[in-house]
């Protein structure tokens, strides 16, 4: 560390110049001990190549071009880890600007055969990357290219052309284009995406839930548990939790490991040992994984355009540098996996590179492994998520650490004070409290008057003598002089103090006198386990390893002391303005002994008190609050500068005027009293009173001050008069009026009972609830006074039954996502969040929540509302969950079957539209009709994609005019195949009239449900049953004197028992796990609903049946010789299907053919086997063949 003048310089602006001074020290040095290594032939000494780089760092020998190619090389590296592959796209294009050697090979693009040339151009610079996916993942990369916050989308899930191999597809931009890191997915893990990242927070959820239930005020156990937790996650050999300092260098301080471990606890190590350059790639890439440090890194080609190497700052595969390596190697580490934890930055602006939008890096969780260990990215996410919970408590400690330094402080203005009264300046180091007391230090001294007072470890007079000589001759510009190294500052008699004194912060009282405080080395403050070893042990303390570190680490601060930090260097710079001002130049002498005469001492005291008086009355005078003084008239005799720079009224004029006649009509009595207390000695506090403003100020009003009364005495403690201290409100006082305002309208809307305000509550900054509302009491029914200051999530809302009880795990684990990522300030969707209220029902909503911020700009809370569902809302939200659940388990499945089905669909309507274009007889023209109806019925179950409209009754149907004996033959004609593998005779009975008569109406839809009411008799019947009964009854009913309804009572008669009872209460009661055979019984019923008509199912002692009566309107009857080519004879349509063929072959030769596809070679089977029993029609007169 360089020394620094802290005389002049206010807190922020000398830390900021400190930390640029010490980062580009590092990074020189960083780039010079990586030339070293690379450049050596052999194991150079480590600690050896510190210290010496040290200096020359120091003397500025390192040539900037050195530092610039050592940079370039660690962010632009050219080699990533084998176990993915890389791609680097153009964004909009998506041609490929690079890619990574082992990308063919893993992405399935080279056979495994010799390489060849075809082999090589499998992936070729300025070819679409897209081409080498699947359909669905070219399209999922080109949609996360349009999105601006690339990150949030990662990881995609995508498969490569070929195989279809999965790979975790992980984004991000750099200045040339969009980087690729493409991840194998292990086939015994359940691929996860972004839209189910929650899968991967469940696996952090309960780690979670134990850091956030530890008590504050303790970072050493927050650090403990979270490596304990890590260390669960992941199965990490050691977990340790790594804090920078702030000269840089860092420290373990929480370790897990396994117990054959050497313990690495309590190790701090140099600043070196993670580069500048590494720890700003820590701030672009939170989590940085190794998985076998020896592996061969694998290269990156690119375009020879491209001006220079690829970015891979942001890569999750980017290769460890060779220094790295080899540092693992030797610490006999193989994988590693480290997280960084960001903290806010405190400072008014950044204090180096490591800060991002007011973040900086505090330090990392390290993970090692002594052999090889991948993380998929779902564990990696789930430790990311862990991390960011981790600083955000960690935040709040540190934030209750700087509250309590403050604390100090003021304690520490006392310390002053009380000095101040006493002999001063000797009182302050031969009295107690003394200097030492005010920062912590190993000595301290005063040289006043060519005298020494020395305290604890410090120099000898002669060498304070000496080092007041050179500070005079090389720092006598300034006003003191604050340093960690002696040695570094460029003391010459630094190495003769030797380690007691190594720090130093000095500063001048007088031109010849100093205070100054001692520190010694930091090594004697260092302990670690790991150190402590028989020195004739050898452990190749030249290579790179943690004792090497640690060795170095010790050599460095031999040389050096703690740092002086800010608050210190404050509360030393109050004591000397104190002592400056009360101590005269020009009148010093050398203190007198302690046996000195008592008149000089008497003398002394007067002067010393006089002293004392001035710099009190100085101290008023220019005190940062308004003070006035009164005599015993109430006539003003004081009035500082800060009253007269808020009333407008110089202080000339003030002087001699009546108190009572600055201050308001509204504050006269107010003073007049507290006056009058006053000069009776009794003092009051925290009056409230408003001074009237003059000139400019005057257009302003009133100027209000709280202050407090104190009685002037003389020394016979009679009162002459009053003192006012005094604080200005007016812009409180001005804001807390409108707050009222404003809180008694915020009050007053929120807890107004009336049903337009929502239910709503507030977690503030500490996890707990602030606000709860008199809608929520009324949802939740738990009253506002009993969760106040509770913690929201884990006592309001748990899964204990404690407060409102959360359905689930899942559900707590979405609430904390929600809440910790307002807090983190980022925007969430609404999330549909359930609970069980005081009586035990389940209330759904839909949370909405916003941030609080306070006057500072920072997160202070988060305000959540709650959308309560009504009835119908409920109803749509239940029917919106089971569509989304429906849709992603079925979706694809279902299109794909669809689309499949349509080819061969589409081939069949081309066969029938040539054939409806050749010559056909009579008989063939039947047959083809038949067909056309079922490819008709099929196309338009496809089509079929709202079965909600068929369920709620709102599906429009077609109105055509169709022959109802068609619809018939159609019907039957679907049976067929089954009825001959379940050996089951299919029988159908209906009049000859019902064949030619002409509705309108839908006909598919009615054939469609005829068919699956049919087909589910057979399917239900066996062969010893007896036949299967397919009926049909007409009956005519007049509407009018010109229009007729047909009734028809469909009748599907099968032997009992029938149909199962349950598949019955499926088809009329829709249900969750619902049979494929009940949905498709209940999709029938309700479409003979939506034709308005009813389905019954009838079940009698020796027989059941379907009852399906619906009604149509008559167009008309066919006559013959009417459309001929459309009417069907139900008493040989069946056999003139067989015979007609396209080519005219005979009946005979069909017949065979149709029995060859049904399973017989017999045309014409005997009695007893399928299809064989004729029975007669209603009119009795034909019979009616039945079957093939």
């Amino acid at each position: 560390m360089s020394s620094s003048n802290r005389g002049s310089c206010s807190r922020s602006s000398s830390s900021r110049s400190k930390h640029s001074a010490r980062m580009v020290a590092q990074t020189t040095m960083d780039a010079k001990l990586h030339g070293d290594f690379e450049e050596a032939e052999k194991l150079f000494d480590y600690s050896s190549s510190i210290d010496a780089n040290m200096l020359s760092a120091a003397g500025g020998s390192i040539p900037s071009s050195a530092v610039s190619l050592y940079l370039q090389r660690m962010q632009r590296g050219r080699l990533i880890q084998p176990f993915g592959c890389i791609i680097a796209v153009n964004e909009h294009t998506f041609s490929i600007l690079a890619y990574s050697e082992n990308a063919p090979e893993m992405l399935d693009l080279a056979p495994h055969a010799v390489p060849s040339i075809e082999q090589k151009d499998a992936i070729t610079i300025g070819m679409d990357a897209r081409t080498l996916f699947r359909p669905s993942s070219s399209a999922a990369l080109q949609k996360a290219a349009n999105f601006s916050e690339i990150n949030f989308l990662n990881p995609l899930l995508v498969h490569c052309r070929n195989s279809g191999k999965p790979f975790y597809a992980i984004l991000h931009r750099i200045d040339v284009g969009l980087v690729i890191d493409l991840e194998p997915v292990n086939p015994t893990d359940v691929p996860v995406t972004a839209a189910g990242a929650l899968k991967s927070y469940k696996l952090a959820a309960k780690a979670i839930s134990r850091l956030q239930a530890l008590p504050s005020g303790n970072i050493g156990l927050l650090c403990q548990v979270l490596v304990r937790e890590v260390s669960d996650l992941t199965g990490y050999d050691r977990v340790m939790a790594y804090k920078f300092h702030e000269d840089q260098h860092g420290e373990v301080i929480a370790e897990c490991k396994k117990p054959d471990l050497e313990p690495y606890l309590g190790l701090h190590y140099p600043a070196t040992d993670i580069p500048q350059a590494s720890r700003f790639l820590f701030m672009k890439n939170k989590v940085r994984m190794i998985c076998d440090c020896t592996a061969p890194s694998v290269k990156v080609i690119q375009n020879e355009k491209l001006g220079q190497p690829l970015s891979l700052c942001g890569s999750t595969l980017r290769a460890p540098h060779g220094c790295h390596a080899q540092y693992m190697a030797n610490m006999g580490s193989i994988a590693s996996l480290v997280m960084s934890v960001v903290i806010n930055d405190n400072d008014e602006e950044p204090a180096n590179d490591n800060s991002q939008n007011g973040r900086k890096l505090w330090g990392l969780v390290v993970c090692h492994h002594t052999r090889p260990r991948f993380i998929p990215f779902p564990l990696r996410y789930a430790c990311e998520f862990l991390i960011q919970v981790f600083a955000v408590q960690l935040n709040k400690e540190v934030e209750l650490a700087a509250q309590l330094r403050e604390k100090h402080i003021l304690r520490t203005q006392t310390v002053l004070c009380d000095m101040l009264l006493r002999d001063a300046p000797v009182g302050i180091v031969t009295q107690s409290p003394n200097i030492m007391d005010l920062v912590k230090c190993d000595g301290a001294a005063l040289y006043y008057g060519k005298q020494f007072w020395l305290i604890g470890t410090t120099p000898t007079e002669a060498q304070i003598r000496d080092i007041v000589c050179w500070l005079n001759d090389c720092h006598g510009g300034s006003t003191g002089l604050s340093t960690d190294s002696l040695m570094e500052a460029g003391y010459p008699g630094a190495l003769a103090l030797g380690d007691a004194v190594c720090g130093m912060a000095a500063v001048k009282i007088t031109s010849r006198d100093f205070l100054f405080w001692f520190r010694s080395h930091t090594a004697k403050e260092i302990k670690w386990g790991g150190a402590k070893h028989d020195p004739v042990d050898k452990d190749e303390g030249k290579r790179m390893h943690p004792r090497s570190s640690f060795k170095a680490f010790l050599e460095v601060v031999k040389r050096r002391s703690l740092p002086w930090e800010d608050i210190e260097m404050d509360v030393i710079h109050s004591l000397q303005l104190i002592l400056r001002g009360s101590l005269q130049e020009g009148t010093q002498s050398s203190p007198k002994a302690p046996d000195v005469q008592l008149d000089v001492a008497k003398a002394r005291g007067r002067d010393e008190l006089q002293i004392v008086a001035n710099e009190m009355v100085r101290l008023i005078e220019t005190a940062g609050v308004p003070i006035l003084a009164v005599d015993s008239f109430g006539k003003l005799n004081g009035w500082n500068m800060k009253a007269a720079e808020l009333t407008g009224l110089p202080v000339e004029e003030a002087i001699g005027l009546l108190l009572i006649d600055l201050v308001e009509e509204d504050s006269v009595e107010v003073v007049k009293r507290t006056l009058l207390l006053a000069l009776e000695g009794k003092e009051e506090k925290n009056v409230e009173i408003k001074l009237k403003t003059f000139g400019n100020l005057e257009e302003n009003g009133p100027v209000i001050l709280v202050m407090n009364a104190c009685s002037s005495r003389d020394l016979k403690e009679n009162v002459v008069g009053v003192c006012f201290v005094a604080q200005d409100v007016t812009s409180q006082k001005t804001l807390m009026d409108n707050f009222t305002r404003i809180q008694g309208d915020y009050v007053a809307i929120v807890h107004n009972p009336n049903a337009l305000i929502p239910p709503l509550f507030i977690m503030d900054a500490f996890g707990c609830c602030s606000e709860w509302n008199s809608a929520m009491e009324k949802v939740s029914g738990l009253r506002r006074k009993d969760v106040i200051g509770k913690v929201l999530v884990g006592e309001v809302f748990s899964l204990n039954g404690i407060g409102c009880q959360i359905k689930d795990h899942n559900a707590l684990t979405k609430l904390r996502i929600v809440l910790n990522s307002v807090m983190a300030g980022q925007d969430t969707d609404k999330l549909v969040f359930g609970f069980f209220d005081q009586r035990g029902k389940y209330v759904e909503a839909l949370l909405s929540t916003n941030k609080r911020i306070d006057a500072e700009g920072r997160i202070d809370g988060v305000l959540c509302f709650l959308r309560v569902a009504c009835p119908e809302l409920q109803h749509a939200l239940q029917v919106q969950q089971v569509s989304e659940q429906a849709a992603n388990n079925r979706l694809k499945e279902l299109a794909y079957v669809r689309q499949e089905l349509r080819n061969p669909l589409n081939g069949i309507m081309f066969t029938h539209k040539l054939m409806e274009n050749s010559t056909l007889t009579k008989e063939q023209n039947q047959l083809l009709r038949t067909s056309v109806l079922c490819q008709q019925q099929l196309a338009k179950i496809l089509d079929d994609m709202d079965l909600e409209s068929i369920e709620e009754c709102y599906l429009e149907l077609n109105s055509v005019k169709f022959n109802l004996g068609e619809v018939l033959v159609a019907v039957t004609s679907q049976g067929m195949i089954l009825s001959r593998e379940r050996q089951v005779r299919l029988l159908h009975d209906w009049p000859s009239e019902v064949s030619s008569m002409y509705l309108y109406g839908d006909n598919l839809r009615l054939q469609q449900v005829l068919a699956d009411f049919l087909l589910n008799a057979l399917q239900f019947s066996q062969s010893s049953d007896g036949p299967v009964m397919f009926k049909v009854i007409s009956r005519k009913k007049p509407i009018g004197t010109d229009v007729q309804v047909i009734s028809l009572d469909f009748r599907v008669v099968h032997s009992a028992p029938g149909i199962p009872e349950a598949l019955i209460q499926e088809m009329f009661h829709h249900s969750q796990g619902i049979s494929k055979e009940g949905l498709g019984l209940h999709v029938s019923q309700m479409l003979v609903k939506v034709m308005n008509g009813t389905v019954q199912y009838l079940r009698e002692a020796e027989r059941s049946s379907f009852i399906i009566l619906v009604e149509f309107p008559l167009a008309y009857y066919g006559k013959a010789g009417e459309q001929t080519e459309h009417k069907v004879d139900p008493r040989s349509s069946i056999r003139k299907m067989m015979a007609s063929t396209v080519s005219g072959r005979s009946y005979n030769n069909l017949t065979h053919s149709w029995a060859r596809v049904l399973g017989s070679a017999n045309p014409n089977p005997p009695p007893s086997s399928f299809g064989s029993n004729p029975i007669k029609d209603r009119n009795q007169d034909n019979h009616l063949t039945n079957g093939l």
